[in-house]
Order: structure tokens, then sequence, then C-alpha cells
């Protein structure tokens, strides 16, 4: 490390209250013990109030006066961080390497009690998610600068329907993580509004030339979340779809992120969706066969037939 991550990793060290030793300083940093004494001179001169007290039990602190910089963290604090971490690796988070090493500084300030009690805490916390393709993680990076210094990108896009890419400028807005994919919500230029791209559709972008400004306090998160799960108050078409089953059963389809966002009433066997007509016989139908007899939809009728028609094309799909 170079000197000044040392001198702020004796700072931190020294900030833990307890005394230590020049020796244990040298050990942690894996530098030289006389190279520890020039750092701590050098701390001192500039105006750290650094105690050192010789004999068996001697060593270097702080004066218990001295206020700490907001860069110090807790405990709890760097458990939170490191946490943190763990779940942003796991979802692809592009810039993981360099949070890798900003979580090991973290451990390496740390005194040994906060280096045990961190461990403790850190065994057995894992977080599965699904494997991101490595060709995403460069779409992403170049993403997140576009959108924070506020560029075009030209992209090449392939939709999940369309079997040939196409080319298209977009201003990015924003990069959103959600249900195990990368998006991003920017204006088309193609298109001509603003749409939801995701990642890993995305086969390669450039930077270009062009660069735009992002409406005023516009939030990419709302949009997405709108274009999903749109307000349907006081909108014709919606009607309800009631299902009875296990309980267990009824729980899962209540959490699910799109029945969930509709549900109107809920007891022990029974549960109550307000869905608009069409996305009840476009999507549901195949999402509620994979619950077999553990649930019964009660209404409406046409979804009843919508199923038993599904069902029936699979069987005679896979008829032998």
């Amino acid at each position: 490390m170079s000197k000044n991550d040392n001198m702020l990793a004796i700072l931190w060290m020294l900030n833990s209250g307890a005394k230590i030793t020049a020796k244990q300083i040298a050990e942690k940093l894996e530098i030289n013990v006389r190279t520890v004494y020039r750092y701590i001179d050098s701390l001192c001169a500039s105006g750290v109030p650094i105690v050192s007290d010789a004999g068996q039990n001697g060593g270097y602190s702080l004066l218990n006066n001295f206020i700490s910089a907001p860069l110090f963290f807790d405990v709890e604090e760097q458990k939170a961080i490191i946490h943190a971490a763990v779940f942003a690796k796991e979802a692809g988070y592009p810039f993981s390497e360099v949070l890798s090493k900003a979580t090991e500084k973290l451990k390496m300030y740390s005194n040994r009690e906060q280096e045990s009690i961190l461990k403790r805490h850190l065994t057995g916390f894992e977080v599965i998610s699904r494997n991101m393709a490595p060709s995403v993680k460069p779409i992403l990076v170049e993403l997140e600068r576009a959108v924070a210094n506020e560029y075009s990108v030209e992209i090449e896009y392939r939709t999940s329907h369309e079997e040939q890419p196409k080319q298209r400028v977009i201003d990015p807005y924003g990069v959103i993580y959600w249900n195990n994919k990368w998006y991003t919500i920017g204006f088309c230029h193609l298109r001509n509004e603003i749409r939801s791209f995701r990642a890993e559709r995305v086969l390669q972008i450039k930077q270009t030339q062009r660069v735009f400004k992002r409406p005023e306090f516009f939030s990419a998160k709302e949009f997405f979340l709108q274009s999903l799960l749109p307000d349907l108050t006081d909108k014709d078409g919606v009607i309800s779809l009631i299902i009875k089953g296990r309980a267990e059963a009824l729980d899962d389809l209540c959490i699910h992120w799109f029945l969930g966002h509709h549900l109107k009433e809920r007891t022990t066997n029974q549960a109550v969706f307000l869905l608009d007509e069409r996305a009840i016989h476009a999507y549901v139908p195949y999402f509620l066969l994979s619950y077999g007899k553990a649930i019964q939809v009660i209404e409406p009728q046409s979804l009843k037939i919508k199923l038993v028609a599904v069902a029936s094309e699979l069987m005679e799909y896979y008829k032998i």
C-alpha cells in the first residue's frame, strides 16, 4: 500500500481506543517497524494526538478527546457495508472489484476484536443470485458512466421477439437492478420516447459526442415500476380474480411481484386480486398452472376456460 494508505490504516487502528505496539502495526500492515516509527512521527507532526506509553503494557493510543473523522466506522457500520458488498457482488455489480478492495481495507484497518466480530457475522452469510453473463459487466460500466456524465450512447440491441438486432441511440437516465436483471431507462431516439432496455440484450455499446440533460425530478425507478405495475384505479376492464387453495400456495401468490401488487383481500384459504382483464388471460394462466391442485380459480369463469385450453394445448404438444 502507499504511504498515505498505511498512515490511514495506523490512524484507524489507533482509533479503536486500545493500545497497540509498533510491532503489532508492522505485522498487520506487513511493513518494517522502523517504517511504523516514521509514520507515527509524521502523524504527530500533522497534529494527531498520539500518546506513547513505554513498558510491558505500553503502546500507542489516541487521546480520549480526539474527534474521529467521518471516515471511521464502528463495527456495526463495517458489518453493514461488508454485507451490502456481498449482495452487490452476487447481483453482478459492475464495480465489484473496487468494492472488494474497499471492504478489504475495512478489514485491514480493524483491530483484532473488530476482526473477530466481523468474521463471526460474515461466516455463513451468503447470497445466491443467478449468474450474469461476463459480457454484461462492461455494458453496465459504460451505461453507468453515460448516466453520470449525461452523454448519449449508441447500442446494438436485440429484443425478445426480434432475431436481428437494431442500432439505437439512447440517452440513459438511470440504471436499475430488478428481479435478478439489470436495466437502463432512457430516451430512445429510434422510438422517440422513454423506454427500458435490458442490459444483457445490449450486444454492443459505444459513446457518442451527443450530450443530453436528464429531465428534472425524473425517477428511473418510478418509471420502470409504473410500466410493470400500472395503477388500475378507476380504469375500465378491471375484474376480480378469486383464488382458493392451500395457505402456503396463496402466500406465494400474494408476494408474487405481479399478483401481489394487485392483491385486494386475503383470508386463510382465499385471495382476491383486481386485475386488468387482458392481463388475466394473457399472463396469469401460465403462471397459475405451475401450482397444480394446490389452488383453484373461483372467478372469473373465462379464466377457467383459458386454463383448460392451455392445459389441453400442452397435453397435445407432449403427446407421444
